[in-house]
């Protein structure tokens, strides 16, 4: 019997850890924040990309925990202010860190 309860708190000590091991802290996303900022970043992308006067290929995306940074570089100083109205637009998202600069 004493085996059979070591096992059991062996299991569940394994599984506790398991656990913790996929929370998230404020430096680390956890695995379901992990997921939901690559399809806000995916979104975003997909935004930008539709959005005919800027140039996606020039604009990077990231996103942590709902914060999207967009960095990289646009022909005209209104393009910078349009990427970051269009990030807004993103359903999730929650701020937006402009640092695109002008060519």
């Amino acid at each position: 019997m004493k085996i059979a309860h070591k096992i059991a708190t062996a299991l569940f000590t394994v599984s506790l850890l398991a656990t913790a091991g996929c929370a998230s802290t404020s430096t680390k996303e956890g695995t379901g924040e992990y997921v939901d900022d690559s399809v806000i970043t995916t979104k975003v992308k997909a935004s930008i990309f539709n959005e005919p006067s800027l140039k996606s290929t020039e604009i990077n995306v990231e996103t942590f925990k709902g914060t999207v940074q967009l960095s990289g570089f646009v022909a005209q100083p209104e393009d910078i202010a349009k990427a970051g109205a269009v990030a807004r637009g993103v359903k999730g998202v929650t701020a937006v860190k402009n640092d695109i600069r002008v060519k």
